[in-house]
């Protein structure tokens, strides 16, 4: 199971990614996937955190009121695609990192007969577009979610 949700955390929605700095991952027990420290599993491998840098500019958002006009064109976008990528309950929101503002999404994403639910945390970084994405089965019980999800709400950055 491990494999197939670290190749479908959907980086293609974006298109291009690149390599970034390594992710800190406070996570107790999580590990690098074959030694990529921007992919990260728990020990039970049911959650998957993976951070991007994607080659395009991402200006820092100055208010929230322009973090929240992003959150809703990405919102738009995500769900048109999610009729192409099987996305679907898609929602985005401003989060304050520090009084910077970033976007989080979270939607569902259905491959090979399986659901997964994504948390995509969206910051800029010396203006280029860096991506922090969390993903596990829907119906996954494992105490690494509710951890995941909180790193990706309130500590990542």
């Amino acid at each position: 199971m491990s494999r197939a949700l670290i190749a479908l955390v959907p980086a293609a929605l974006l298109g291009v990614s690149g390599m970034a700095g390594a992710l800190v991952v406070p996570l107790s027990g999580w590990t690098p996937v074959n030694g990529n420290a921007q992919e990260w599993i728990d020990p039970a491998g049911a959650c998957v955190l993976r951070e991007e840098r994607h080659g395009q500019a991402f200006p820092a958002f100055r208010s929230i009121a322009e973090a929240r006009t992003f959150a809703g064109k990405l919102q738009n976008t995500l769900i048109r695609r999610g009729s192409e990528q099987r996305l679907t309950e898609v929602v985005a929101q401003p989060v304050d990192r520090a009084g910077v503002w970033s976007v989080l999404a979270a939607y569902s994403f259905e491959a090979a007969g399986v659901k997964y639910r994504v948390s995509q945390l969206y910051l800029s970084d010396k203006g280029i577009l860096r991506t922090i994405t969390g993903s596990s089965a829907e119906h996954e019980a494992s105490a690494c979610v509710n951890s995941m999800r909180d790193f990706i709400r309130y500590l990542a950055n």
